[in-house]
């Protein structure tokens, strides 16, 4: 069994990926037992000591701040909160981003700055490690004060409350943890508001998108690379010394990949009766280059935001502080996953332009790449298909974090809508993967009619290994399960 132990060491995107899909168990370090144990403590010595009102763990939330409750109403006021805030609403978080947020969560709660019980860690990560995952939706954050709403939901079976999915079905919480002879928390001063305060549901979404790309930034090179075999294009737009005098990181990175890609290639390297490419052929370094550029400062952005406390108050006991402040608040991550939703599509524009070149009837290919057009409408309607989901993530694209509406009677004033751009960020990286398979089923249709002449070795085996899932088309067939093969062999590449 591999178990990864939850501690102050850095989490990175990668480890996120590997423990999530690769069927870690976690578990807390000693060093993190004892942090959150430490804090509890000094939490609970504090009411003890302290007259004034402590925000959210004597008195009421936002703008009820002002309303101090009594000891005996602590833990009901908890409760309370988690309940009342579970208003989540539309499509179900998908599992696999359900699970990067219960570990995200667990993650901030381990630096002992949140003033959790153990047995409130602890019983996440049971839900963690048996695959008990809540039932969330994707609508109800304004990502400021964190994500209240998808929070809630998370937090509900804490108490035995809520749904949650268990072998792929949806069930009772309450039923199963009973089951299980697990009894609800009985949260104490704070937790609530530490459970529901946290940036852990934009940034759950913000690695899953993350992983996707990346991915999609590697493809777009290699599959970039077969469309300019199957065009027919030139190599000269890719050398090293156009580029070192225009040197941004990713546009030498990129050409410097399909260098290699195209490296020994009979297409490549015969001679070219045309002078030049369009843009979306000669201009993959600086195109692709630009969201390399971008995916890099946007993943440094989110792992900084993983590795960090991001509820409300901060309970610091090494410095005799509790403290009101806002690290709740989602402006880092939503302005950057606009960022990337931008850059994401821009990988889909461009592969959108490659396929309609492939389609033209130019360089000697068959419009519509099929032999016998006219009877045959070939690859006609996977290019409309291809532009239509273009067209919607540059929708997508609007920023989310330019937008904020006034909540809790003004208290909270400005908002990140960091959930909004999470949410449409997915949407767009799910799209690009769709867009790039059908640059693949074109691009590897064009390549046929380049016969027998052959590419690079890596983009032989590239195009062996997809005509074991997707074949020639000769005649004009059903496509649509095509694109889907497509799509899945872009995700595993």
């Amino acid at each position: 069994m591999k178990v990864h132990q939850i501690s102050s060491k850095h989490l990175s995107i990668d480890d996120v990926k590997r423990i999530v899909y690769e069927g870690y168990k976690i578990a807390l370090s000693a060093e993190a037992q004892k942090r959150i144990q430490d804090c509890r403590d000094y939490l609970d010595n504090k009411m003890e000591t302290q007259k004034e009102p402590i925000y959210g763990v004597t008195t009421g939330f936002g703008s009820l701040c002002n309303i101090s409750v009594g000891k005996e109403e602590l833990s009901e006021l908890q409760k309370n909160l988690v309940m009342s805030h579970a208003c989540g609403t539309g499509e179900r978080v998908p599992l696999d981003v359900v699970k990067i947020i219960l570990l995200l969560k667990i993650q901030s709660l381990s630096y002992g700055y949140s003033g959790v019980q153990l047995e409130t860690v602890e019983k996440l990560i049971y839900m963690f490690n048996e695959n008990i995952l809540p039932v969330v939706y994707q609508q109800g954050s304004l990502g400021a004060s964190g994500d209240l709403a998808p929070l809630a939901h998370l937090s509900l079976p804490l108490l035995n409350l809520g749904e949650v999915y268990i072998n792929g079905e949806i069930c009772n919480a309450g039923e199963l943890m009973e089951q299980r002879g697990l009894k609800p928390i009985t949260l104490k001063s704070k937790e609530g508001l530490a459970l529901l305060n946290g940036t852990q549901f934009m940034s759950g979404y913000a690695v899953w998108c993350m992983i996707g790309a990346e991915k999609i930034s590697e493809a777009a090179d290699i599959i970039g690379a077969l469309s300019l075999e199957g065009f027919d294009g030139r190599i000269e737009p890719f050398n090293e010394a156009v580029h070192i005098i225009r040197p941004h990181k990713g546009q030498l990175q990129t050409a410097v990949r399909i260098s290699e890609l195209l490296k020994g290639s009979e297409i490549i390297n015969r001679k070219k009766i045309h002078v030049q490419d369009p843009y979306s052929f000669r201009c993959m370094p600086q195109v692709h280059g630009a969201s390399k550029d971008t995916i890099e400062y946007v993943k440094s952005v989110i792992t900084t935001e993983i590795n960090s406390a991001t509820d409300n108050p901060n309970v610091i006991p090494e410095k005799d502080l509790i403290v009101s402040a806002g690290n709740f608040h989602g402006q880092p991550l939503a302005l950057v996953m606009d960022f990337l939703a931008i850059a994401i599509a821009e990988l889909g524009s461009i592969s959108g332009q490659r396929t309609y070149q492939l389609i033209s009837g130019k360089r000697e290919l068959p419009p519509f790449l099929v032999a016998n057009p006219g009877l045959n409408s070939g690859f006609m309607i996977p290019q409309y298909t291809a532009a239509s989901i273009v067209s919607q993530s540059k929708q997508l694209c609007t920023p989310a974090s330019v937008d904020s509406i006034e909540s809790s009677q003004g208290q909270e004033d400005h908002v990140s809508m960091g959930a909004n751009a999470a949410t449409k960020l997915y949407k767009v990286v799910e799209n690009t993967f769709r867009v790039l398979g059908i640059e693949l089923f074109n691009a590897a249709q064009a390549l046929d009619f380049r016969r027998p002449l052959k590419t690079s070795a890596p983009l032989e085996q590239l195009y062996t290994e997809y005509r074991k899932h997707v074949p020639f088309i000769e005649n004009d067939a059903v496509m649509y399960p095509l694109i889907a093969q497509s799509v899945e062999f872009v995700k595993a590449m």
